[in-house]
């Protein structure tokens, strides 16, 4: 349940598939404006790429609809099979009956025919490239292979009716090389390091996922501040850029 978590302020989804077509699995997060996050995602033993990026966004849609949404929300995805489909060339196909330019029956008409019913004005897709180092689109990739080779990821806040039962659990050695909490925060650390050097700025929603702090605590913040081994300094239009600090300076 959400009550307490205020509203969701992201939202990413992935899909994966081995041998296209092959077994499949579909990752997905939400972020709410508290910091706490929510993932889930789901195994298909055969079917495609596209079809597990398309039953992801179904699934997150879905699930937003009960549930408060910030003004800001975007489903970040990196499929344009998605991005365009949904938003321009579902119009044409149901103009000619869910067939082609080419007079083709539309493949997947089940799940655009879903989505359709499921879309959210106040949610558009955002286009983020894949394994670019987006810690949402990362995160959705890793959730999305694991339930292809039909293993059970450990999940954030994991809802029941999200998980298929006869996913194995996957052994904890076998799956990761030290405990979760450390790698993400290693994935992160090395993402400021990235983002610092090629001097990228980031919105106020982006800098909330990667420091992962609440929204709203952000929201107040107008001068320079500490984070680890980074300066975080504001920008114009209210974006924000990393600087490393100098070993030894002091913390503020």
């Amino acid at each position: 349940m959400a009550e307490g978590r205020g509203r969701v302020v992201a939202a990413a989804t992935d899909g994966a598939c081995s041998g296209n077509p092959g077994p499949g699995g579909w990752g997905a997060l939400l972020r709410f404006e508290d910091g706490s996050v929510e993932e889930f995602g789901g195994h298909a033993p055969d079917t495609t790429n596209n079809r597990m990026e398309l039953q992801a966004a179904l699934e997150v849609l879905q699930r937003l609809e009960q549930l408060p949404r910030h003004p800001d929300l975007t489903l970040r995805t990196d499929s344009k099979y998605l991005i365009d489909g949904l938003g321009s060339w579902i119009k044409g196909w149901k103009r000619k009956g869910w067939k082609t330019a080419a007079g083709k029956p539309v493949l997947n008409q089940d799940l655009w025919k879903a989505l359709d019913a499921a879309r959210l004005d106040d949610v558009p897709l955002r286009y983020v490239k894949g394994h670019s180092g987006d810690p949402d689109n990362e995160r959705v990739d890793r959730i999305a292979v694991a339930f292809s080779h039909n293993v059970q990821p450990p999940l954030a806040l994991k809802q029941g009716s999200s998980e298929l039962p006869s996913s194995k659990a996957a052994p904890e050695a076998a799956f990761e090389v030290a405990p979760k909490p450390l790698l993400q925060l290693l994935s992160r650390l090395e993402l400021a390091d990235r983002l610092a050097q090629g001097g990228y700025s980031l919105s106020l929603l982006e800098l909330a996922q990667l420091v992962e702090k609440p929204l709203k605590q952000l929201e107040t913040k107008r001068e320079s501040w500490i984070w680890r081994d980074w300066t975080v300094e504001p920008q114009a239009e209210g974006r924000w850029t990393l600087q490393r600090r100098e070993a030894g300076s002091e913390q503020s």
